[in-house]
């Protein structure tokens, strides 16, 4: 719909309407001291040749993957999206039902639907997918609700510390008003120990809520955490990274009763921070508890294979004492982007994909503590994250100082763990080169000595990988 101002005449009319003399009356309502007295501190209007170059100038001072070498994590990455993903994606017949929910959506798009959720179920081990959710938080706080709901218990939820403080903080919120306690269990040591979570369970646990590889990148114990919450009758609610189950075991053979993720991973690109892909996966006894939507495949009346909205739990389509949730944001087209990412890759793609970060992050974290001045924080296995310490405390002034050399270089843990505020988050992909590691590296002894390389070597190096 193009953009129409009201011109006086609309003004007049529209007031004239709803009985009022002026626009000011609209607010009589508002303390006279808190109106504004002067005309809003505009800049004069701008031709449009004006205005574009503007807004360029505005945008570059983004910095992104494209003019920075990138290693942050924490649950967005820049892995590598092949072409084919952006081409198929963005033929008109997806982008124009995006977010599908009608029963009587096109076939193409419950079939990609389906197609999704077959991929999924094949990637966990799990029995059955729905079509997708808003991002990872929000997965993780729905597979939570739905373990209190199969298990009938909303008294107690287990969380591990070293699950992502924003899931942990979004299942805060979505439980706030409940009455349900949720516990959290520390992990000193990067990962948490299975004795402390049996020892937290009991009858009234309705689930243990894990990530693995988990927030700081270390692998968990989930079977034993699997165990510990059967043994009381609670649920475990995984949350994976799919990348990393080309090499680790499948949620459902490590026990896991829900699997859940944040699909970024998956072909989706970082985006500025969305919109992104929650996927959410479980057994087939919950079928019936899990939000969203899941499209089945049928034959029609003359014997054909098509597909149908199989089941529609939220409240737009049921009763609302039946609904399992009002989920309204399915993520279609992300959804769609994923189910091609896995079907072009397949498992030994897959498997390729997580072996190159595995190799390469284990490459950037020797070198990256080569020079003295950073440390491993954690002794444990790791994936494509690992939490470096910096031995001088000043892990800001190294980002700032790793970021004027060219690098995104790490996130900064003590915003979240307080105990961590001499440390940093690093993410290594299978895009990163030997060359941008050894010069990140070279970034880390740069205050004892060397000096850091300049933005332009980065950039070369990074375009001769």
């Amino acid at each position: 719909m193009a953009y129409l101002y009201n011109t006086p005449d609309d003004v007049a009319a529209m007031l004239a309407r709803i009985g009022v003399a002026s626009i000011d009356e609209l607010f009589t309502s508002l303390p006279e001291e808190l109106r504004l007295k002067r005309p809003l501190k505009l800049p004069p209007a701008m031709s449009e040749l004006e205005l574009t170059s503007h807004v360029a100038q505005l945008a570059a001072e983004n910095d992104d993957v494209r003019r920075k070498v990138c290693f942050l994590g924490g649950g967005a990455y820049d892995h590598f999206i092949p072409a084919v993903i952006d081409s198929l994606a963005s033929r008109g017949e997806f982008y124009t039902s995006y977010t599908p929910y009608q029963p009587e959506v096109s076939q193409g798009t419950l079939q990609a639907m389906f197609e999704y959720q077959t991929l999924i179920c094949q990637l966990t081990g799990m029995d059955v997918s729905n079509a997708s959710l808003y991002d990872g938080g929000s997965a993780a706080a729905e597979a939570v609700l739905l373990a209190m709901s199969v298990t009938s218990r909303s008294g107690k939820v287990v969380v591990l510390e070293s699950v992502h403080p924003h899931y942990r903080q979004i299942l805060s919120t979505y439980l706030a008003n409940l009455g349900t306690e949720l516990i959290t269990v520390r992990a000193p040591g990067g990962w948490v120990d299975p004795a402390a979570v049996a020892a937290a369970v009991d009858s009234h646990t309705a689930c243990v809520l894990v990530q693995h590889p988990n927030f700081f990148g270390c692998l968990e114990e989930v079977a034993a955490l699997a165990e510990a919450a059967h043994r009381v009758g609670a649920l475990l609610v995984q949350v994976f990274d799919p990348i990393s189950l080309g090499l680790l075991k499948r949620p459902a053979e490590l026990g896991a009763d829900v699997a859940v993720a944040e699909g970024q991973a998956l072909g989706i690109p970082l985006s500025f921070g969305g919109p992104y892909l929650g996927i959410m996966a479980c057994k087939e006894a919950f079928v019936r508890r899990l939000p969203g939507r899941i499209a089945g495949q049928t034959v029609d009346r003359r014997g054909q294979r098509c597909w149908v909205l199989t089941l529609q739990t939220r409240e737009q389509h049921i009763r609302r004492e039946k609904a399992t949730s009002n989920i309204c944001t399915n993520q279609g087209l992300m959804a769609l982007r994923a189910a091609i990412y896995l079907a072009l890759a397949g498992p030994q793609g897959l498997a390729e994909v997580a072996a190159l970060c595995v190799r390469k992050a284990a490459y950037a974290r020797q070198q990256l503590t080569l020079g003295g001045r950073l440390e491993c924080r954690f002794d444990r296995p790791c994936f494509k994250e690992f939490v470096l310490r910096d031995r001088q405390g000043q892990v800001r002034e190294w980002l700032a100082q790793a970021h004027q050399a060219g690098f995104l270089a790490g996130l900064p843990l003590g915003q979240w763990y307080p105990e961590l505020d001499d440390c940093l988050l690093v993410a290594v992909t299978e895009k990163r080169s030997r060359a941008e590691i050894d010069a990140l590296a070279q970034v880390g002894v740069g205050r004892a000595g060397g000096g850091a390389p300049p933005a332009p070597h980065v950039r070369a190096t990074r375009a001769l990988a």
